[in-house]
């Protein structure tokens, strides 16, 4: 979303551009990436160490590693969008935006060595969809895991994403040239072939550290897997799935179980919400998406919903300033790829029946609690604004690892 905001207003004059970024309460023009990110008035502090948390010792808990929507960060208030889900010592993470794995030192989910162990109790990493607001820590992931684990035991991480797709995505706004392809032989790459050039770019390094220091190669630590949509759907330039009949099996690992289903972030596609069933309760994380009826299907009856969310004032005054050639292209896009205030609770968490739901990718960051928390109208459920290491506990079962 971030990239069709910054695209909006750096084609708007100068002049023109500082009156914008002040309407809707950037400041400065070096803030324009800041539209789709922002620092809570109230996170002027650090916040503090999920270890400390509340339910942090529930056997199962979500911690909220990141909560802000796009790829900008202005003071770290709020960092990239992340969710890790724990149970027992065993950790699944879904999506690593800007900060992720800094969030993960911090969680208190790795065994406190003193060394490097964030990724010692790490069984799984989910990405929902290839943007790049929540996909920007998997370099650094994959870069230095090897690094970052000690006391680890067990068998690879294994990595989850999208497969690759056969066709572009439409022009936004239909109405402006095709820009050039990156990578035109390979446009639309998944998470496999994602990760290879990311093993290509860091080569220097990792020959480096195999032969000097006998570090474990990074493929011995990850085992990567593209999800495959190609039995569900023919992918088109469009992206909006279809409805399934039933949920996507991904992974059993002993008592936890992963299923995920396609969502709608047209024409980003395929985009997935993944659900996390354990002895104690389940935990669904959306990620970007519209309402959508797969997503309820996949959320029914969980403890724990973690969903994006816009806010359309947010929007309105953007689209207030902008070019009429461009604010009401830009309206449709925003309000029709994501998850507003007023639908959230209503549409989505009241039907599916889940028990809470936490609010999470943020957009605006920097909207005042209260704000969010007019998506309680029309939802009976435990209402959760997100914030960066919060912990909600799943179930009553209680843990002493």
């Amino acid at each position: 979303m971030c990239h069709v905001l910054n695209e909006a207003v750096a084609s708007i004059p100068s002049t023109d551009r500082r009156r914008l970024l002040s309407m809707v309460g950037l400041g400065a023009v070096g803030a324009v990436t800041a539209t789709a990110l922002g620092t809570p008035a109230a996170a002027a502090a650090p916040a503090p160490a999920a270890r400390t948390g509340h339910g942090s010792k529930a056997r199962t808990r979500v911690v909220l590693l990141g909560t802000s929507g796009g790829p900008a960060v202005l003071d770290g208030g709020r960092h990239g969008v992340s969710t890790a889900i724990a149970f027992e010592d065993k950790v699944y993470v879904v999506d690593l935006g800007v900060g992720a794995f800094g969030r993960l030192q911090q969680s208190g989910l790795a065994p406190d060595t003193g060394l490097g162990s964030a990724l010692s109790w790490m069984r799984g990493i989910f990405f929902t969809h290839l943007h790049s607001d929540h996909t920007v820590d998997w370099p650094t992931t994959y870069a230095i895991g090897s690094m970052n684990i000690v006391g680890r035991s067990g068998g690879p991480v294994q990595v989850f994403g999208p497969a690759p797709r056969d066709t572009l995505s439409r022009v936004f706004p239909p109405t402006r040239p095709a820009p050039a392809l990156v990578n035109p032989d390979e446009p639309m790459p998944g998470i496999s072939s994602m990760t290879g050039h990311l093993r290509n770019a860091f080569a220097q390094d990792f020959n480096d550290r195999l032969r000097d220091s006998n570090f474990p190669d990074p493929d011995t630590l990850f085992e990567v897997h593209d999800i495959d949509h190609s039995a569900l759907w023919t992918i088109d330039p469009e992206g909006v799935p279809p409805r399934l009949e039933a949920p996507i099996q991904v992974w059993k690992d002993g008592e936890v179980t992963v299923t995920a289903t396609l969502v709608d972030h047209h024409p980003t596609a395929p985009a997935y919400g993944y659900r996390f069933d354990t002895p104690d309760g389940s935990v669904v994380v959306s990620g970007d998406t519209c309402v959508s009826q797969n997503l309820i299907d996949l959320a029914r009856g969980a403890d724990v919903l973690v969903h994006e969310v816009i806010d359309p004032e947010f929007v309105e005054r953007l689209t207030a300033a902008l070019p009429p050639e461009t604010a009401e292209a830009l309206r449709k896009h925003l309000l029709e790829s994501h998850t507003t205030i007023e639908q959230v609770g209503r549409d989505v968490a009241e039907p599916a029946g889940v028990g809470t739901l936490a609010l999470s990718h943020l957009v605006p960051g920097n909207n005042p609690s209260a704000r969010w928390r007019k998506a309680q109208r029309g939802f009976s459920g435990d209402l959760v604004v997100g914030e960066d290491l919060m912990v909600i506990p799943v179930g009553r079962a209680r843990w002493n690892g």
